[in-house]
C-alpha cells in the first residue's frame, strides 16, 4: 500500500526529522487545497456543463473521482505529521491506507485504459467505431473499480499501529508490518508489478504503435485530448518511478547478505518520504494539466472551458474520421465496378 510521507520510517526518524515533517506537511497541504478543488471542478464540468459525454470524458470523470478520493484523506496524514504520531487507532489506520491503495489502483488502470482506447481509435478506426461505446466503457470501468477493490486488500493485513517509546514519548505509528521477509517480498513485488510494470508496458506498447501509425499516415494532426492523455501518462511514469524503485530496493534487501541488506534498507528509508510525496502529487496534478492545455478556451468560455475543450476534441475527432471516410469514398468512386469488386475481395482475403 502507499506509504504516505514518513509512515515507514523508524519512530526516531519521524521525531527528529523536522525538515521532512515540514516539507511533507507543505506538499500535502498544497495537494489538498489545489488538487481536491481541481478534481471537483473537473467532475462538475463533465456532469453539469458537458452537453454530450464522450468515451474520453467518461474516463476523465472516473479518474478525477479516484484522485479526489485520495486527496480527501490528506487531513489524516497532515495530522499525523503535525502530531508526530498516529492518533486515529488501528481500524482507521487500515481503512485509510486501504482506500488510498484502492484509489491508486483505480487511477492507474484508468490511465492504462486511456492508452488502449487511443490505440484502438488510431490503429483500428473502423473497429473503434463499433466497440468504443459508452455502455461498454461503463461496464469496463465497473470492472476496474471492482478489481481495484480486491487488489487493495494487502493494507488490511500488513498495516498495523505500533507503539514505540522514543525520547521519553510513547508514540503510535501506522506503518507496514511484515511477519517475515517472504511477506515483504510478496507485498512490494505484488504492488510494483500490478500497479506499475504491467500498466507501463501496456501504455508504452499503445503509444509506440500510435506514434508509428501516425507517422505513416497523412492524418498526422493530433487531437487536443490525445496530447493531454499523453501528458497524463508521462506524469504518471515520472511521479511513480522513484516510489517503485524504493519498493524494489526493499525487495533486494530481503534477498541480500546482512551488510548489504542494512545498507539497502537505510537507503530505502532515507528516500521513502521524498518518493512517496512525489507519488501523492500525481493525484492532484491532472487538473493543472487540463488547465494548461485548455488556456485557449478560458478567455472565451470561462468556467466552462473544460466542457468546451472536450466538445472541441470530440468534434475534431469526428471531423477527422469524417474526412477519412470521404477520402476513401472519393477514391473508391474512381474505380470501375469490376475493379472495385476485385479490390474488395482482395481486402477481405
Amino acid at each position: 500500500s502507499t506509504d504516505f510521507i514518513t509512515t515507514t520510517y523508524d519512530p526516531e526518524t519521524v521525531v527528529s526529522s523536522i525538515g521532512s515533517i515540514a516539507i511533507g506537511s507543505i506538499i500535502l497541504t498544497l495537494a489538498l487545497f489545489i488538487g481536491l478543488p481541481g478534481n471537483c471542478f473537473i467532475i462538475w464540468s463533465i456532469l453539469c456543463k458537458l452537453r454530450k459525454r464522450s468515451v474520453t470524458s467518461i474516463l476523465i470523470l472516473n479518474l478525477a473521482v479516484a484522485d479526489g478520493v485520495v486527496l480527501m484523506l490528506t487531513p489524516f496524514f497532515i495530522t499525523f505529521l503535525a502530531m508526530r504520531g498516529w492518533v486515529f487507532g488501528e481500524v482507521i489506520c487500515k481503512m485509510v491506507y486501504y482506500i488510498c491503495c484502492f484509489s491508486m489502483y483505480t487511477s492507474i488502470m484508468i490511465i492504462m485504459l486511456m492508452g488502449v482506447d487511443r490505440y484502438v481509435a488510431v490503429a483500428k478506426p473502423y473497429v473503434a467505431q463499433s466497440i468504443r461505446k459508452k455502455k461498454l466503457v461503463r461496464k469496463i470501468l465497473f470492472g476496474i473499480w471492482f478489481l481495484s477493490f480486491l487488489l487493495a486488500l494487502p493494507p488490511l493485513f500488513y498495516r498495523k499501529v505500533q507503539k514505540d517509546e522514543v525520547e521519553g514519548m510513547n508514540m503510535s505509528i501506522c506503518r507496514n508490518f511484515h511477519k517475515s521477509d517472504g511477506h515483504k517480498i510478496f507485498h512490494y513485488t505484488f504492488e510494483t508489478v500490478l500497479s506499475f510494470i504491467i500498466p507501463l508496458i501496456v501504455i508504452t506498447f499503445s503509444y509506440s504503435n500510435i506514434a508509428r501509425r501516425l507517422k505513416n499516415t497523412r492524418f498526422r494532426r493530433r487531437v487536443r485530448m490525445e496530447k493531454i492523455i499523453i501528458i497524463i501518462m508521462v506524469a504518471f511514469a515520472l511521479l511513480w518511478v522513484p516510489y517503485h524503485i524504493v519498493n524494489i530496493l526493499e525487495v533486494f534487501a530481503c534477498l541480500a547478505e546482512e551488510d548489504l541488506k542494512n545498507k539497502l534498507n537505510d537507503i530505502a528509508k532515507s528516500l521513502r518520504a521524498a518518493v512517496t510525496a512525489l507519488a501523492f502529487v500525481s493525484s492532484g496534478i491532472n487538473p493543472l494539466l487540463y488547465t494548461f492545455a485548455g488556456t485557449g478556451f478560458i478567455k472565451t468560455s470561462g468556467l466552462g472551458f473544460i466542457a468546451k475543450m472536450f466538445d472541441g476534441s470530440a468534434s475534431e475527432l469526428s471531423a477527422k474520421f469524417s474526412r477519412s471516410n470521404k477520402d476513401l469514398s472519393r477514391e473508391l468512386s474512381k474505380i470501375e465496378p469490376v475493379e472495385l469488386s476485385e479490390t474488395l475481395n482482395g481486402v477481405n482475403q
